[in-house]
């Protein structure tokens, strides 16, 4: 499911990459982010880590163009987020947030062929039936497709949710949590999914709170936390245990491999 004739068709460049410099985003006098610089490249997974409320959702959502920031400045695919209609801002970048409110009684189908939406009355329509089962069959919810979505259990609703950003065929995917509430079999096919795609030459940024699956799965960490970057490179470089374990609070080894895990006390040793 290549993007590159999608975009170039479409008049957008086909560097997609998000690149966000010195972005802020005070709420009620609380800062949520303080002067935040973040790049995503093509062909490359960046994966947003850090403890609840370091500020990786808001700046998912930032980079989406769905939060409006206080400063800063935001490109997408070389041009400054805001000066996109959202129609073609559809075009170059597919979001996932992390709660998939569909409450309607859309069929899964509905919802995949929701992610066509942007492509409508263009020479690309022809190929929806075609993307549509691809995404589908990608996720996993090709036997799901005329199912009500509020029928589904939570984890098959994140896999439709996930099946409609790829019928998107954008060049930048932005991925809040999406292997939350999937089983191990599904949270390792929808990240090497995305490691499909990265491969391919889009520019994936997922937000994870498994910092295993970061770790596999990443070429680049941006670790945040009080809404501030603390770290940004290479896995081997950001995901160390002394800073793992500083920023969580939490005594964290990581393993040749790498390989991150909680340091627990062995079972029976607690009383």
């Amino acid at each position: 499911m290549s993007t590159d004739a999608t975009t170039a068709a479409a008049g957008i460049m086909t560097t997609a990459a998000v690149d966000a410099r010195g972005v802020t985003l005070t709420i009620d006098g609380r800062t949520i982010l303080d002067d935040v610089d973040f790049r995503a490249e093509r062909g490359r997974v960046h994966a947003l880590i850090g403890p609840n409320g370091a500020g990786k959702s808001t700046l998912l959502a930032a980079l989406a163009g769905d939060q409006r920031v206080t400063a800063g400045r935001i490109e997408v695919a070389g041009r400054a987020l805001h000066d996109y209609r959202l129609r073609d801002l559809a075009r170059i970048r597919a979001v996932l947030p992390q709660e998939h409110g569909v409450f309607f009684p859309f069929t899964v189908g509905q919802v995949i062929e929701m992610g066509r939406s942007p492509w409508a009355r263009t020479e690309h329509e022809a190929r929806d039936d075609a993307i549509v089962a691809q995404a589908a069959e990608a996720a996993d919810v090709s036997h799901l497709l005329h199912r009500s979505v509020p029928t589904l259990s939570g984890g098959e609703r994140g896999r439709a949710a996930f099946a409609r950003v790829l019928a998107q065929t954008t060049g930048v995917l932005l991925l809040d949590e999406p292997t939350a509430a999937l089983d191990i079999r599904h949270q390792e096919a929808v990240l090497a999914t995305a490691r499909e795609r990265a491969d391919a030459g889009d520019a994936i940024v997922v937000v994870l709170h498994d910092l295993g699956a970061a770790a596999a799965y990443a070429d680049d960490v941006t670790l945040l936390a009080g809404g501030r970057v603390v770290a940004t490179g290479g896995v081997d470089d950001v995901m160390t245990a002394a800073l793992l374990t500083e920023i969580y609070g939490h005594p964290i080894d990581v393993l040749p491999g790498p390989i991150v895990l909680p340091r627990r006390t062995p079972r029976g040793t607690h009383r």
